[in-house]
């Protein structure tokens, strides 16, 4: 059966018609949440660790959210598989409130911790439990809006959210980056409760999925101590954790997903790449307009800012291009991206042209944009009531492990080199595997039924 809320399910509807406008409000709304606390937390971590007397876990704080981040994300998919996406998200928030209350008033570096690892657990929660929900509220033709819209509630995030955690740092108290999200998380949250309400009862069975719990935790230890390993370049520990992440990933992922087996596989591996190589290189953006052409960090960071209005006017566009075939779309992004990437080889070395650099990474956003949306608009049009939640989570995971793996690559290429030398080479490599995705995802044929 498929799960179809009354009155949203009329045909024609837009996303801000009278009859979505709540649900749609309520979602974004959440998302955007997300993203502040996601875009603020690095900017006031300093100065909680220092207040906190920390400063030798700094790394945990952004660890623990990622690993039960991983968590939640698994046990919100299988939630969502035998219930439906209402107690999913109603979890899923009230978590990331009780984590952003624990946090907003820790007295130590424990308690912050176990607030971050609450946020974790209720973040993941909340995002596969929101993909489910728009297949229930939205018809197939108004996905690629729907997570159009999404992606545009990153755009207020990324240009404040930073900015904002710093004043509120500086001026008042770093535990403003939670505790003023508080009512607002509320907000959104009774936003939705009346489309809540309207759900019909959710009667599929789900297959059963032998050592799901056990594979969540594996992939959140396998994350920890991937991070831990790099970090203090502890190769025995992170050979082991790579061990333990394959083998949670077997369970985690749809069968051969690895190997980029055509269909769903495919396309769940397609957002790793896809977002990895977009991350690893992003992270050094302002390390070479810093150090290698002697830019202000604000002036080092308006890149980086026209990157996510690109992502957020790509993803737009394609919710109104419902004409375009959704993994030609995902070829596009993916092949926007490799140019792009490879370009930031010329802004690399000192003399090369630092100012293309807010052009180049504009494209690279459209690219991502264009991308990242429609891949989520085939994971959801290739799934049934019965695995909607499992293939949500699937994407996520890809999503959280390709920007994880492919950024601690890049930490470690450059650390061994030169940053220009560094930084040439990790944008050639990774040009390299955003190709090779456009070359994946054109013959082995995504799932598409438009």
């Amino acid at each position: 059966m498929t799960l179809t809320a009354e009155p949203t399910s009329r045909p024609g509807s837009a996303l801000w018609a009278p009859d979505r406008r709540w649900p749609t409000t309520g979602l974004v709304l959440l998302v955007t949440l997300l993203a502040f606390e996601a875009m603020g937390v690095g900017t006031a971590m300093p100065r909680m660790v220092a207040e906190l007397r920390g400063e030798a876990l700094y790394a945990w704080p952004f660890i623990a959210f990622m690993a039960s981040s991983l968590v939640g994300t698994v046990f919100s998919g299988r939630l969502s598989d035998l219930r439906g996406p209402k107690p999913a998200l109603l979890l899923g928030v009230g978590l990331f409130l009780v984590g952003l209350l624990v946090a907003g008033t820790a007295d130590s570096m424990t308690m912050l911790l176990v607030g971050r690892v609450l946020q974790g657990l209720g973040g993941g929660t909340q995002v596969v439990a929101v993909y489910v929900l728009i297949a229930a509220v939205y018809p197939d033709s108004d996905h690629p809006a729907a997570f159009g819209a999404l992606a545009a509630a990153w755009v207020v995030p990324s240009l404040v959210g930073p900015t904002f955690a710093g004043w509120a740092t500086e001026n008042f108290t770093w535990r403003l980056v939670f505790l003023a999200l508080v009512p607002l998380v509320v907000i959104g949250l009774v936003l939705l409760v009346p489309v809540l309400r309207r759900l019909p009862v959710h009667t599929a069975t789900p297959p059963a999925r032998r050592f799901l719990p056990l594979a969540a935790l594996g992939a959140a230890a396998g994350v920890a101590g991937l991070s831990w390993a790099m970090q203090h370049h502890i190769w025995w520990l992170g050979l082991v954790a790579v061990v333990v992440l394959g083998a949670a990933l077997r369970v985690l992922l749809p069968k051969g997903t690895l190997t980029a087996r055509r269909g769903l596989p495919v396309t769940v591996l397609a957002r790793g790449l896809l977002g990895g190589t977009f991350f690893a290189v992003e992270a050094f953006i302002p390390l070479t307009l810093t150090v290698v052409h002697g830019y202000s960090p604000f002036e080092a960071g308006i890149p980086l800012t026209l990157g996510a209005l690109g992502w957020s006017v790509a993803a737009m566009w394609q919710g109104r291009r419902t004409d375009i075939p959704r993994q030609t779309l995902v070829r596009w992004g993916f092949l926007l991206v490799s140019a792009s990437l490879a370009a930031v080889t010329l802004i690399a070395p000192s003399w090369g042209p630092a100012w293309a650099t807010a052009l180049i990474w504009a494209v690279t956003g459209a690219g991502m944009g264009l991308g990242m949306s429609s891949i989520s608009v085939l994971v959801l049009r290739s799934s049934v009531d019965t695995d909607r939640g499992f293939n949500s989570a699937a994407v996520q995971i890809s999503d959280q492990l390709g920007a994880a793996l492919f950024a601690g690559v890049g930490g470690m290429v450059v650390v061994a080199t030169a940053p220009t030398v560094g930084v040439v080479v990790l944008a050639v490599l990774m040009a390299g595997v955003a190709l090779l995705g456009a070359i994946l995802t054109g013959s082995r044929c995504l799932v598409d039924h438009e």
